[in-house]
């Protein structure tokens, strides 16, 4: 079992402000800059340094490029440098998994195939160090599963290579689909693609914080300095406990009975729960009073969502009251490995049942999306997903 971490996306997450946090809360720089060497880049080094970001002190990491590549990269050329290199297989599958997205998002944004994508905001040496660095710093501190906050993407316009682009930009929304974002803040891009992808590619868990036992936190800045704005990432790192395997949280569990619902509700009524952060919805027929048959729905979340849940449940049902009730849960560590299938990326979400065994099976929404682009069974999906899990 190893570490947990936690984002804090109060003020969005870009690259750099990933590699800044990560080494504030404590990988050590000489190691992560011993490990970037095994990529071969030439012309490259790392400098850090403390700075402040309104009334919170920060580490800065930047990536200086005094020679070598400054152009534009291709997914080709960027896999091939993956491949040249000398870091850890594990890496090099994340590194590629993490430039995939992007390159996935980008061709969409723009309409060209993924694989004739240059990555204009990211594919300069900066950003590639960027990405390969955070995940050798998750590598580092031994980390196992990540947690985030709902993402703050900022707001107003942003200057890109293809002009002036609304915030989020084109490739940050389609990344975020299916993750809580928000707007906060100075009117400027707080979240890049760099740090979209990066997130999407480590996270297992995204909402309020999970109940966790911090045993150091981070601040890693970004390169702006909004006034009256604290411009950084804040991260939580909880190292393993001495319980064991398993790990306990405080939830609330709602139920309502209905006997009078239109059955085809269902499924836009869940839809909503999850919607608010609902972490399970079920339904399980009954028989009622007087003999009617019955459904009794049951739903678990958080206790910060409580509101939200309740709200839909008397807006969107016929109940008249919900049973609310305080529960504590054992819960296996979770998090996400993604391999490459054929049409596009799939996560693994693995659970570890003990120090030496685990659980491992693909994200149905990842393999849907792949079978709907593609045509391909969605079976045919999964099974090529488990597969290439099983191989690397």
């Amino acid at each position: 079992m190893g570490a947990h971490l936690h984002f804090d996306c109060y003020s969005g997450i870009s690259g750099d402000m990933i590699l800044g946090a990560l080494v504030d809360v404590g990988v050590p720089f000489a190691g992560l800059v011993s490990g970037l060497k095994r990529l071969r880049l030439s012309g490259v080094t790392l400098r850090k340094r403390r700075v402040q970001r309104g009334a919170i002190h920060a580490t800065k990491v930047d990536v200086v490029i005094t020679s070598g590549l400054r152009k534009p990269l291709s997914l080709h050329r960027i896999h091939t440098i993956l491949s040249a290199s000398r870091i850890p297989d594990k890496i090099k599958q994340q590194s590629r998994s993490v430039f995939d997205r992007l390159a996935e998002a980008e061709g969409h944004a723009h309409r060209v195939a993924k694989n004739h994508v240059h990555f204009h905001e990211v594919g300069v040496l900066d950003s590639f160090v960027d990405i390969v660095g955070g995940l050798m710093c998750c590598d580092l501190l031994g980390v196992t599963r990540v947690t985030a906050s709902p993402v703050n993407v900022g707001a107003g316009t942003l200057q890109s290579a293809h002009g002036i682009l609304p915030v989020p930009g084109p490739a940050v929304a389609i990344l975020a689909k299916g993750i809580p974002i928000y707007s906060a803040g100075p009117a400027r891009e707080l979240t890049t693609p760099t740090g979209m992808a990066l997130l999407r590619t480590l996270t297992s868990e995204f909402g309020s914080m999970p109940v966790m036992m911090p045993t150091g936190i981070g601040y890693g800045a970004g390169d702006a300095d909004p006034a009256d704005w604290p411009n950084a990432l804040r991260v939580l790192l909880a190292k393993p406990s001495s319980r064991g395997v398993r790990e306990q949280d405080t939830i609330l569990q709602l139920e309502t009975n209905l006997d009078d619902v239109n059955p085809q509700m269902y499924e836009y009524v869940m839809e909503q729960l999850f919607s608010c952060g609902a972490l399970d919805v079920a339904l399980a027929p009954v028989i009622m009073k007087r003999g009617r048959p019955g459904i009794v729905l049951t739903c678990l979340a958080p206790p910060a969502q409580l509101d939200e849940i309740l709200d839909v449940l008397f807006q969107e049902t016929t109940s008249l009251g919900v049973r609310v009730r305080e529960v504590t849960r054992q819960i296996l560590p979770r998090r996400f490995v993604s391999v490459k299938v054929r049409g596009g990326v799939v996560r693994i979400k693995i659970a570890d049942v003990s120090k030496t065994a685990a659980k491992a099976a693909p994200e149905y929404l990842d393999c849907k999306r792949i079978a709907e682009r593609t045509g391909r069974p969605l079976n045919d999906v999964m099974e090529e997903a488990r597969g290439a899990y099983r191989r690397a």
